[in-house]
């Protein structure tokens, strides 16, 4: 497995000295390595992914953009990223020998949109994006959080990204239960890394009877199918009106908190790791978890 963790930096920098006009075109330029990886998504335009994943836009001036970037260099973002990375690599592949991932993984980190509050508020100011072999793609807005997390949130990415080298992911016919337990196994994965602190936000800021309530309702909803109808579940209402999806009662982040209770009863029921887990079913993880019954 090689990963290269591209110096959106220095690119990045370059992009901002464009007069307005040409950014988009120069943006298209640093986005080139997820060309390939995109084409599962039926060729989307690059430079959009970001307009629509909180990046920084092309189309309006902002003084604020290259400040944040001198603000990540000096954090060492890229640095943290790319140490990271070498550590789960190394756990994953030693944890599972054999397990089929991508033989090359770009890693791209993006600067956000300062107010795209999706970015900024609901998600602590970062971003990722790992479910397509072969890419990870992280976007930011520096903040507390996201200066000291962006390297373990680039570890979960790399989680999904050889999950799903190994479970096939069909928008038409993935459920809720998929999807719940991979975030939940990434989000352990992280924690066997790194420890209980280094896990995103969005996995602990459900607790208590808001959480018991939050998981029934979840777990009631694992065979809902179909990538248009998971959002909510897994993200929460506010996300789902974001993205034009119908809602379900549930607030943010709900299918996280509620994947890492499941993937931690499959721990403890199975004695494997989240790494070990990698490329389990997420039926057989489920039903190690009790709440479902074997295929």
């Amino acid at each position: 497995m090689t990963i290269i963790v591209h110096d959106t930096h220095s690119s990045l920098r370059d992009v901002f000295r464009e007069p307005l006009q040409d950014r988009a075109a120069a943006l298209k330029d640093v986005l080139s390595p997820m060309q390939e990886a995109m084409t599962v998504m039926g060729g989307m335009d690059v430079v959009q992914f970001p307009h629509m994943g909180g990046g920084f836009r092309t189309d309006r001036e902002d003084p604020r953009y290259l400040p944040a970037l001198e603000q990540m260099r000096v954090a060492d973002v890229w640095g943290q990223v790319e140490n990271r990375l070498a550590a789960a690599s190394e756990r994953l592949l030693s944890a599972v020998p054999g397990i089929k991932h991508a033989e090359t993984i770009h890693v791209v980190v993006m600067l956000g949109d300062p107010d795209d509050e999706h970015l900024t508020v609901r998600n602590s100011g970062y971003l990722g994006m790992g479910g397509i072999p072969g890419l990870i793609h992280l976007t930011m807005w520096p903040t507390e959080t996201s200066l000291t997390k962006i390297g373990h949130t680039a570890a979960h990415e790399l989680h999904h990204n050889v999950r799903y080298a190994n479970v096939l992911w069909n928008p038409m016919t993935v459920t809720v239960g998929e999807h719940i337990v991979a975030e939940g196994l990434a989000e352990a994965f992280v924690r066997e890394l790194a420890g209980d602190d280094a896990m995103g936000p969005w996995t602990k800021q459900l607790v208590g009877p808001e959480l018991d309530r939050v998981y029934e309702k979840v777990t009631a909803g694992i065979d809902v199918a179909g990538m248009q109808y998971l959002t909510p579940y897994v993200h929460g209402d506010a996300t789902a009106r974001r993205m034009g999806q119908q809602p379900v009662g549930l607030p943010d982040f709900a299918g996280y908190a509620a994947g890492l209770r499941i993937v931690d009863a499959h721990l403890a029921a199975s004695g494997l790791t989240a790494a070990q887990s990698t490329g389990l079913p997420a039926r057989e993880i489920l039903t190690n978890a009790g709440i479902a019954t074997p295929a």
